[in-house]
């Protein structure tokens, strides 16, 4: 064989093994495409490996929207892509056409749908508002129901636009695009993981501060930063407290007592009360022996009267402290909620004791002596043994005899 019949023979050789290297390209195939041109808004690229080229609309190269297709790619890029359909070999552009959106979107759901297997939490922005609840992008379009963006009534959603949240992934449905998702759920799930910490770093004794989150008639619901707890009305102030709104509105920051802790229940009783003064600390500084003071009688019974002289503070007024007259019942001269002026006999702060007196600071009535001696010798007679001091004198003198 000659040398130009064995050139021709491996020139064709050649030309055979090009042929069959060029991989035959199928609609559903992943292949890597050459940006070659872009023009028109869309991106001419060389499919490797096939020897023919392809076309990517500009609204199929990103999952969000393209505004200018030369910030999106530029020529010389490799991109991986889709094989939608076949254009025909007469088409200009090309004779396929391709996508990188669906390529990208079909990775997204695989991995979405793995996250949704795993149970794990998302991180997305929202892009949009809409009637219903919030649109936010993962890589493909998921919706937030209004009722599963929060733990609480939100009025107006605007103030979500832009913001990235996080969120559970509730349901996934790739063939219908459908992705629901939740913020709520994970609001819930960081609340209940923080209250179980807390429940278990609290304990009867400590001093924790809070805030005011709800008042009903019967007490206060503090939030300790994870768990509410609740401080009866009872335990609000030393002094009495009708209504918790009386002196306590939400949002308050307050110090409170804890009373006791049950992880069972998740039950916390507080106390506000405790971390106050009490309401005998530096008693004998305030009723001190001798001081006047202006107090409430609260209450009456049939030795004396109690009367309020601080709040919490109660001292006794005994019935014989009460008049210089004599009288039968404490009911005769004082009234519950009547206003007096009381003088400090003896304060004993260890027993929580003050003894009163409001005839101290009354005037003494003088009496006239003929009035005494007519009260004496009506008296005599009752007090009278029936010896005379004669009888008594004469038996112990015939005795000495």
């Amino acid at each position: 064989m000659t040398e130009l019949e064995n050139n021709h023979v491996e020139n064709t050789n050649e030309m055979e093994a090009a042929l069959s290297s060029f991989q035959e390209v199928s609609v559903g195939d992943v292949v890597k495409g050459e940006v070659l041109a872009i023009e028109d808004k869309q991106a001419i690229v060389g499919i490797e490996g096939a020897g023919v080229e392809g076309v990517v609309p500009a609204k199929e190269l990103s999952t969000l929207p393209v505004d200018n297709i030369d910030e999106v790619i530029k020529v010389g890029d490799v991109l991986d892509l889709v094989v939608i359909s076949a254009i025909g070999k007469d088409k200009e552009n090309g004779s396929y056409l391709l996508s990188k959106r669906r390529l990208d979107a079909k990775k997204v759901w695989e991995d979405i749908e793995k996250d949704f297997q795993e149970g794990k939490i998302i991180e997305a922005p929202v892009t949009n508002v809409v009637k219903g609840g919030l649109v936010v992008d993962v890589g493909v379009r998921g919706f937030v129901p209004a009722s599963m963006v929060e733990d609480h009534f939100v009025d107006d959603f605007e103030e979500y636009k832009g913001k990235t949240l996080t969120f559970k992934i509730i349901e996934i449905e790739p063939s219908e695009n459908r992705l629901i998702l939740s913020h709520k759920a994970v609001v819930e799930a960081e609340k209940q993981e923080k209250k179980a910490e807390l429940l278990t770093s609290i304990s009867e004794g400590d001093q924790v501060e809070g805030t005011v989150a709800r008042l009903t008639d019967f007490g206060a619901f503090v939030d300790l930063g994870g768990i509410d707890g609740l401080v009866h009305v009872s335990e609000i102030s030393h002094a009495h407290v009708a209504k918790p709104s009386d002196v306590l509105k939400v949002g308050d920051k307050v110090e409170v007592a804890v009373l006791s802790v049950d992880p069972t229940t998740e039950r916390v009783s507080l106390s506000i009360k405790d971390t106050l003064p009490g309401p005998w600390t530096d008693i004998e500084e305030k009723a001190a022996k001798d001081t006047v003071l202006e107090g409430t009688v609260k209450r009456l019974t049939s030795f004396g009267a109690f009367v309020e002289v601080f709040p919490g503070v109660e001292g006794l007024v005994h019935i014989s402290q009460i008049s210089h007259k004599h009288i039968a019942t404490p009911h005769e001269v004082l009234s519950e909620g009547q206003q007096v002026k009381v003088k400090v006999l003896e304060v004993t702060p260890e027993d929580h004791r003050i003894a009163l007196s409001i005839k101290a600071l009354e005037e003494k009535p003088e009496v006239e002596t003929e009035e005494v001696v007519e009260e004496e010798n009506y008296e005599l007679p009752e007090e009278s043994t029936g010896f005379t001091m004669g009888d008594i004198l004469g038996d112990a003198l015939k005795e000495k005899e």
